[in-house]
C-alpha cells in the first residue's frame, strides 16, 4: 500500500479539506477519468482496493495513474487507555480530498471499458465520483 518514506513530522493536524480543489483538476495524461465530486479522506487502503478493481477489470490493459498520495498520517490512541498520555501513534495515511480532484486517469482502453472500470472504483472508494473524458 502506498505510504510515505519519509515524513518531517511523524504525527500531524488532522487533515480539513475546505472549498474545491485547487490542483489536479484536468486529465493530465491519460484520455479518461475519475473526478471526486465531494469532500473526505481516501485511505491507502482504499486507494489500493480501487486500483485493484481497475487492473481486474481492464485486465492488464492500457494505463493507469495514480493522482492522489495518501501523505497525511492518523493517528489513534489505545482502546483501554486513560485520559492524557499524549497523541496516539499513526494508524493509517489519508489523501485529503476537495470536490473536482481527479483521482484516476486511465489510457489505452475503450471508452465503455474505462468508463465500467472507473465507475467499479468509484464504487470503493469514500466519496461521490464522476467518469469525464478528456476533449
Amino acid at each position: 500500500m502506498l505510504a510515505p518514506k519519509k515524513l518531517k513530522r511523524r504525527k500531524q493536524h488532522r487533515p480539513n479539506p475546505q472549498g474545491p480543489a485547487t490542483t489536479n483538476l484536468e486529465i493530465s495524461f491519460g484520455q479518461f477519468g475519475l473526478k471526486a465530486m465531494t469532500k473526505g479522506w481516501i485511505t491507502a487502503q482504499q486507494i489500493e482496493s480501487a486500483r485493484r478493481v481497475i487492473t481486474r477489470y481492464t485486465k492488464k490493459g492500457g494505463k493507469t495513474w495514480i493522482r492522489i498520495f495518501p501523505h497525511q498520517p492518523i493517528t489513534q490512541k489505545g482502546s483501554q487507555s486513560v485520559m492524557g498520555g499524549g497523541k496516539g501513534v499513526p494508524e493509517y495515511y489519508v489523501a485529503p480530498i476537495r470536490p473536482g480532484t481527479v483521482i484516476f486517469e486511465m489510457a489505452g482502453v475503450t471508452l465503455e471499458a474505462a468508463t465500467e472500470a472507473l465507475n467499479l472504483a468509484g464504487y470503493k472508494l469514500p466519496v461521490k465520483t464522476k467518469f469525464i473524458v478528456k476533449e
